[in-house]
């Protein structure tokens, strides 16, 4: 049997649509990125935003009328907060809510009656993630979190916080390694409270994958900026561990942030930032801003902005408050209208690009290690331009003869200027 699989939203849900992968493989069936193919349709939805939900139930449509034939198997947190309205949608066959995600594989099979032994196996080895074309794989080690910001409703749809074994975890990086994956990002809901619930913490878990894996390159995925365990920044000495944090703020006002009941304040902030800094040179500190949170005032969003300068980041991804049925920020009062919003945003996305391209600059004519991807362009001189990504996670492209072979190589290369997509570079 042929399986499609698609999702929206976080590195999670990448992270767990590879695990269903890999155990559909591993009962003998095959993955394929042509919906046209397939039989069994699996769709790991979002609902992080209300542009979200409404992405979720256009992808249920669009899959259901392309291929009207195919099992369609819905789940992610638009399927568990919206459980009946999935369930009811025109070819849907199998909701599976967040709380049954590990089962998913097998309630698929056995509930639409697919679980029968296909005749012939996927070959030993097959990778599911290069079929669909990825040169790195995503690791989830936690799911749910016990913090509840206002502006969020994925605490709700993932429940209570829950940690893989590091065992498990260790073997899943050591199997995909074998499979040829060079880097590894771990992911969570709340990354930096992995391993409350099972005694252990992030320090314990990264420690034992670098002594007990060989995978050259390991990433962090978004890390919440508080309760990172004693020694954290320690683990960056490390040549593996690659020098790149996604932090988010969210705000640069302190008020803004009581509102949404973050537990970490600009002065913390500025703290983990330095000790970052200070671990390794151009240690690379993205994170998400919320324009336009309710109640924001002109002087607040000033504070934010002079904050943001302050700090610096290499990229900064925006997103224009909108509110969430289920959340508290929804019922606040003193809503910000829209023309507000766009015109923070524009502000806030200048600021980014100047940040961006400060940053850039700083690490031009340094040499860095890339990941070569399989994406590449055809140039009119003949030449081929390869695309990957540096230790602290800037995009580089390089353009060699025909016959070079880069794809999912790690090779030194030296950062000579800046292009509007990308760093050039040399071999």
């Amino acid at each position: 049997m042929q399986i499609h699989l698609k999702t929206l939203g976080c590195r999670l849900n990448e992270a767990e649509l590879e695990t269903w992968a890999q155990a559909f493989q591993a009962k003998g069936h095959g993955i394929t990125r042509n919906l046209s193919d397939a039989q069994l349709v699996i769709i790991n939805s979002c609902a992080v935003t209300q542009d979200a939900v409404k992405k979720s139930k256009q992808m249920i449509r669009r899959i259901h009328r392309d291929n009207p034939q195919a099992k369609l198997v819905v789940s992610g947190c638009y399927a568990t907060l919206n459980e009946t309205e999935a369930a009811q949608m025109m070819g849907v066959d199998l909701i599976v809510g967040n709380q049954d995600k590990n089962q998913l594989v097998e309630k698929a099979l056995a509930e639409l009656n697919m679980d029968s032994m296909p005749a012939m196996s996927t070959e030993p080895g097959e990778v599911s993630l290069f079929s669909r074309g990825r040169q790195r794989a995503f690791v989830k080690v936690q799911d749910g979190c016990r913090y509840r910001c206002t502006f969020c409703i994925v605490t709700v749809a993932r429940g209570e916080e829950s940690s893989r074994r590091i065992e498990d975890v260790v073997a899943e990086i050591n199997a995909l390694h074998q499979q040829g994956i060079n880097e590894a990002i771990i992911t969570g809901v709340h990354l930096g409270g992995y391993g409350s619930d099972i005694g252990s913490d992030l320090v314990e878990l990264v420690k034992a994958i670098l002594e007990q894996t060989e995978i050259p390159r390991l990433r962090m995925g978004s890390l919440e900026p508080w309760e990172l365990p004693e020694g954290f920044f320690e683990l960056f000495k490390n040549p593996r561990l690659m020098p790149h944090l996604h932090l988010p703020l969210q705000s640069g006002s302190d008020s803004v942030l009581r509102r949404m009941a973050r537990r970490c304040k600009t002065a913390e902030f500025t703290e983990l930032v330095s000790k970052a800094r200070a671990a390794i040179p151009h240690f690379n500190i993205t994170t998400d801003i919320i324009v336009g949170f309710p109640g924001e005032t002109e002087e607040e969003w000033q504070e934010s902005v002079d904050y943001i300068k302050h700090v610096g980041f290499g990229h900064i991804h925006t997103f224009s408050y909108s509110p969430r049925e289920g959340t508290k920020a929804a019922a606040m009062p003193n809503q910000i209208g829209q023309e507000i919003k766009r015109k923070r945003s524009r502000e806030l996305h200048g600021l980014a690009e100047t940040m961006k391209q400060a940053f850039i600059a700083e690490n031009i004519g340094t040499e860095a290690d890339i990941l070569w991807e399989g994406q590449t362009e055809t140039l009119e001189n003949g030449l081929i331009r390869y695309f990957g990504y540096s230790q602290n996670y800037l995009r580089a492209a390089c353009d060699v003869a025909p016959n070079t072979l880069l794809e999912n190589r790690i090779t030194p290369a030296k950062l000579c200027r800046a292009e509007a997509r990308f760093i050039a570079a040399e071999l």
